[in-house]
């Protein structure tokens, strides 16, 4: 038997310094390395990133290393260096000639302010991909607003349009102008890097990433005169499309098209339902969609949500139950990866998609603070009593 060749990530040979810090920024740089990059994260001495102390476990807290970090850190290397001595900012000039991509998402102007702007980086390494994440971007009338993800979701429209009439404005149950700014960002900079020649400056706002994924929703104000609202778990392009109670727990069922409308009718015994005027098209059932749903109810609500989601999805109509995450996370195949991390398997979530068939899943653990900063400094062939040196005064 031959020895199987596999073709190397698609990031290999990029090295990315990763300034960032608690998640946007922190969540492109871990994009980046799962596809392949040698990821740097330059942190600041003594406390580093504001996410090793965060989560939901105080001991790790305490110990530099919380969960909010270790979730989108692992195969990263760390640094820590002082960027307002004037050691520390040579150090990551010197870096930086190296590198391929600087991602950052301090508030905009403070690289500059620092003497590290892509102005001066650039005059370091002409092909640098600088990426600069912040809220609101690096002009207009907020720019110097800070920014967490909270303040992003009311500001860009998505909790006014979050929950039901009733409930909104709501809050998105996880980190998402965070999350969609960091993908946002890793996408931007492997495009960038596609480029020839090569060098960009990537200004991406948490709040435009944000209002770009509301497609449907912008484009139905701005051409069709629809005004956003908050619809619930009502899907406003069809009916019957939403949450429904069953027995047990609630699911989701979208029967957007015709034939699955008239399927579902059938399985459930209300054919009579398909001659009713009031369900007979489309805009129709939109029209009526709380009579329609609790017609569905009175027969949902006989049996069990599992038998349900079985039956519907065997005759073509899109079902599924409303799980919980630890339900989700045990459905999925290959997501989640465990990595070594001193005596424990740490469980963290690999890349979002398949290369050739393969999920890249990280293969190191996210780094303990300035784990790496002598031997990355080595590389750069900074003498050893030179960073005994700089430990001492605090540069490193």
């Amino acid at each position: 038997m031959g020895t199987e060749t596999r073709a190397p990530a698609p990031l290999t040979g990029v090295r990315v310094l990763d300034l960032t810090n608690v998640l946007a920024g922190p969540y492109c740089g871990y994009q980046l390395a799962l596809m392949g990059a040698e990821v740097i994260k330059v942190e600041r001495p003594g406390s580093g990133d504001l996410a090793r102390q965060l989560g939901a476990d105080p001991a790790r807290n305490a110990a530099n290393m919380g969960i909010s970090f270790l979730a989108q850190n692992a195969q990263k290397r760390s640094v820590t260096l002082d960027l307002k001595h004037p050691q520390g900012k040579a150090l990551l000039r010197r870096l930086v000639a190296g590198a391929d991509v600087l991602v950052e998402n301090f508030r905009p102007g403070v690289m500059d302010r620092l003497g590290l702007g892509y102005d001066v980086l650039r005059l370091d390494n002409p092909e640098l991909v600088y990426c600069a994440i912040s809220g609101f971007g690096q002009d207009g009338p907020r720019k110097d607003d800070p920014a967490y993800d909270q303040i992003v979701q009311g500001v860009s429209g998505v909790m006014s349009i979050t929950g039901a009439p009733e409930t909104a404005p709501c809050r998105v149950g996880y980190p998402v102008a965070d999350t969609f700014g960091g993908m946002t960002a890793a996408f931007a900079i492997a495009a960038a890097l596609n480029a020839r020649p090569r060098g960009a400056f990537l200004d991406v706002s948490m709040t435009e990433a944000l209002l770009s994924s509301m497609g449907w929703v912008v484009s139905n104000y701005l051409i069709g005169g629809v005004a956003p609202a908050p619809h619930g778990n009502e899907n406003t392009t069809s009916a019957p499309s939403g949450t429904f109670a069953t027995a047990d727990q609630p699911i989701n069922i979208a029967a957007n098209r015709d034939s699955q409308w008239e399927s579902l009718a059938r399985h459930l015994g209300l054919e009579a339902l398909l001659r009713h005027p009031d369900y007979a098209t489309r805009e129709a059932r939109k029209a009526h969609r709380d009579a329609l749903r609790a017609e569905l109810e009175r027969v949902l609500t006989t049996r069990a949500a599992r038998d349900w989601v079985a039956e519907l999805n065997a005759l073509g109509v899109p079902a599924g139950q409303v799980m919980t995450v630890p339900e989700a996370l045990a459905e999925q195949s290959g997501l989640i990866a465990e990595v070594a991390l001193a005596e424990e398997r740490l469980p963290l979530a690999g890349a979002p998609c398949r290369v050739d068939g393969r999920r890249p899943v990280p293969d190191a653990p996210p780094p303990t603070l300035g784990a790496d900063t002598e031997r990355v400094l080595a590389e750069l062939g900074v003498p050893g009593a030179e960073i005994a040196a700089l430990r001492a005064e605090g540069v490193i």
